[in-house]
């Protein structure tokens, strides 16, 4: 793989995922991301380039400058803003890697990234933009010190609890799914109250996307943390939780003890 001079910008990076354009992968796309007016996706508009042909560009240009990232995020093509986050994941990575998390100046190039995903949080228009880049941004960020909000004492910043909310309060669906699936990492290493939290705070969402993803993270929860802090969930919840967040949770279940939530 050859890595791209470091003085690339945001229009090379966008003219070389333009020059993979495929019209018949674009159709496909336009239909499984449900782009027709009326439904999620509407609006959003495709190259018609595969996701691994994404990653690559991604890697060549992984030297693009942050400040960059905007204009990538900013742009009408889906691939073009998979692209921006997936240079965004990679960046914090590296500034999360097991030496880097007490360092200071690693701590504020997280932050710095932090940030400007929440800001530009409305960019990752689809599930599969929030998905490949909210648990390993938002989710791996609620695992390591941080210098904003409660970290820093005197700050008059809001805590990583509030940012999180803050994304769940929105009236935006991406933002509000972002809330949710970041709560992946966290779970994987055994924390699940942030999918708790949110998970009680979308119980009534009235969105088909937001029903799979709640019953998603439960699941997880039930999987990494512990099937009996999932079922104590469940019996609090159940009755009043969408059959499809419902059927997604109980997956990892017996038949017997599914069908026997599924019945109540």
């Amino acid at each position: 793989m050859t890595m791209i001079d470091r003085g690339v910008d945001s229009a090379q990076v966008t003219a070389l995922l333009e020059g993979l354009g495929n019209a018949e992968q674009r159709r496909v796309l336009m239909r499984f991301f449900k782009t027709a007016p009326g439904e999620y996706g509407h609006g959003d508009e495709f190259l018609g380039v595969r996701v691994p042909q994404v990653r690559q560009v991604a890697r060549q240009c992984a030297h693009l400058p942050l400040a960059e990232v905007p204009a990538l995020l900013d742009c009408r093509w889906h691939e073009v803003r998979l692209c921006g986050l997936l240079m965004m994941v990679a960046r914090f990575e590296r500034l999360a890697r097991k030496r880097l998390a007490y360092d200071a100046e690693a701590i504020a190039g997280r932050d710095e990234i932090v940030e400007m995903y929440v800001r530009l949080a409305h960019r990752a228009n689809n599930w599969d933009l929030v998905d490949l880049s909210a648990p390993k941004i938002l989710g791996h960020w609620l695992l390591l010190p941080t210098a904003i909000g409660a970290d820093a004492p005197g700050m008059n910043e809001p805590s990583n609890v509030e940012i999180i909310d803050r994304l769940s309060d929105s009236d935006n669906l991406w933002r509000q799914r972002m809330s949710v699936v970041c709560t992946w990492k966290t779970t994987q290493q055994g924390d699940p109250r942030w999918c708790l939290r949110q998970a009680e705070r979308h119980l009534h969402h009235t969105h088909d996307l937001m029903h799979k993803a709640v019953g998603w993270m439960l699941r997880e929860v039930g999987k990494r943390v512990s099937m009996d802090l999932l079922r104590e969930f469940l019996r609090q919840h159940s009755s009043e939780m969408p059959r499809t967040t419902l059927r997604y949770a109980i997956e990892l279940m017996p038949p017997d003890e599914r069908q026997a939530w599924l019945r109540l």
